[in-house]
Order: structure tokens, then sequence, then C-alpha cells
């Protein structure tokens, strides 16, 4: 079976999900409200409307409901503040009721019969005195949802180490699962401070750009191994993978000197492993 589907996200450079496109012609840029979960939201079309035959699962494909109109956009805007606003009383409850957790946000639905707030601690929660005092308030379904510090990182954002928009905020879709071997196989110094991120985690770049380096490394030559260069035979001291240079030390007598060179300017002779 042919349906149309169309990709959208909730925020700019936010998760792309999937949804029916209901017969709407529409393109990448759009504006539309979508059928979700947490209720009626506006959603941002990312791509031109596709159609797919035998789709996987697609009978769990929600419906675009309509293009959005001036008013939904409004309303969006509105509900904005009101986040600002439930997020602060959650806060004065949740201290109030002597609860050990952080509330992280809060996300009312378009239609603002559902909010969801998110919050982390270190422990379990029985938040259901909470809920009923936010209930009672709001008069809507309310739902708290504990969540990691990685999650917590991409809803806030921030700088990370680099000085740049932290990947998980600005772009990354899902979260990989990072390890210290990556960090070794990208030379990077292994001091936590060195290679975590906002969240205190091993930073998401450690995955989605192992693969780079992992293939760079492969045409490397191993530290310490004899290479061939225009000005002699040295060994290996150091590799720029991003660069592809490779620092030679070459001795001469009592003294050496250290010569870098692009990796296609240098021959390996031998492979010699450092002992650790």
């Amino acid at each position: 079976m042919r349906i149309d589907k169309v990709d959208v996200s909730y925020e700019p450079n936010g998760k792309i999900y999937s949804f029916l496109a209901n017969g709407m012609a529409l393109k990448k840029g759009d504006k539309v409200v979508v059928d979700t979960a947490r209720g009626l939201e506006l959603a941002y079309v990312v791509a031109d409307v596709e159609y797919v035959e035998n789709y996987p699962h697609e009978d769990q494909l929600k419906k675009v409901v309509r293009m959005a109109t001036d008013d939904d956009i409004k309303q969006k805007q509105r509900n904005v503040e009101k986040e600002k606003e439930i997020k602060k009383t959650a806060e004065s409850l949740s201290q109030s009721l002597g609860l050990d957790m952080k509330i992280t946000n809060a996300e009312l639905s378009l239609d603002q019969s559902k909010v969801v707030i998110n919050f982390t601690s270190d422990n379990r929660v029985d938040f259901r005195e909470l809920v009923k005092k936010l209930a009672s308030i709001y008069r809507c379904r309310i739902e708290l949802h504990q969540i990691g510090q990685r999650v917590e990182t991409q809803l806030l954002g921030g700088l990370g180490p680099c000085g740049r928009e932290v990947c998980c905020s600005r772009f990354l879709k899902d979260f990989d699962h990072a390890t210290i071997k990556m960090a070794k196989n990208q030379g990077l110094s292994l001091n936590p401070t060195k290679i975590s991120g906002l969240c205190g985690r091993l930073m998401c770049c450690l995955a989605y750009e192992n693969e780079h380096y992992a293939e760079i490394a492969k045409k490397m030559p191993k530290i310490n191994s004899q290479v061939k260069t225009k000005d002699g035979i040295g060994r290996v001291v150091y590799n720029n993978l991003l660069k592809q240079t490779v620092d030679v030390k070459f001795e001469k007598g009592d003294s050496f000197e250290i010569v870098n060179y692009a990796l296609d300017e240098i021959t390996i002779l031998e492979v010699k492993d450092v002992k650790a």
C-alpha cells in the first residue's frame, strides 16, 4: 500500500518524527498541527511529502491534522509563557512537599489539555501529591517524567567544552553510546574533565565522530614505528588524525630533531607498538 509520509520536528533542528500527510501537499518549512500521544502539537515540516510503498508499521503512524493557522502559532507563543509559569509553580510545590527533585521544564500541548513536566533526581520520587496539586490548579492532565542528565542538557542547551552549542541540543536526534575506547582512538586526553560534556557524561561527539577517526587511524603509522622520509629514516612520535600529519624524530648524536610530514610524504618501514 502506498502512503504519503511527511517528516516533522517539534523544534527547529529537533528530533524528527514521521506522520501521514493526510492528503496534504506539504513542503519543507510548512507549519502543521499534528496529533500526538501528548495531544495536539505545533510542528515544523522538515522535508517535502514522500510517497512510500509498503512502509513498515504504517498502522502506527498518526496523521497531520491541519496546516497551522495564525491562531495556532499565537497559541504556541502563549503556551511558551504558560510553561514558564507551570515550571515555577511545580518548583515551589515540590519544595513545599519536600520532594528531592529538580524541575527541568514543562511542555504544554497546543490545546492546553495536557502538561508534561520533566525532572531529574538521583532517587525515585513519589510525586503523586504534586500531580494532584498541579491538576487542581491548571485543570488539565498532568504527567511527570524523570529524565537523565543527558536528556536534561538536550532540553536546556548550553555551550560545550568546544565553545559551541552542545550537539545534543543543536542537531543530534538520538544519543549514541560513547566509550573511553573512542577517546583513545581519537588521541584525546583521558582526563574526565576534558572528555565530558555539560551533562557530566562522555561527550556525544566521541561516538558520532569515531567512525571517521577509526578510518583515518588505519592509514596512520603506529607511534614509535620506523618510517622513511625525504630527510632520512626516523621514528614516529605523534599522529595528528585531523590534519593527517606525522611528527617524526631523527636522532643526531646526543640530540634529536622532530619534523612534521604529511601522511603521503612518509613510507612505513616497520611497525612497533609502544609498550605500556
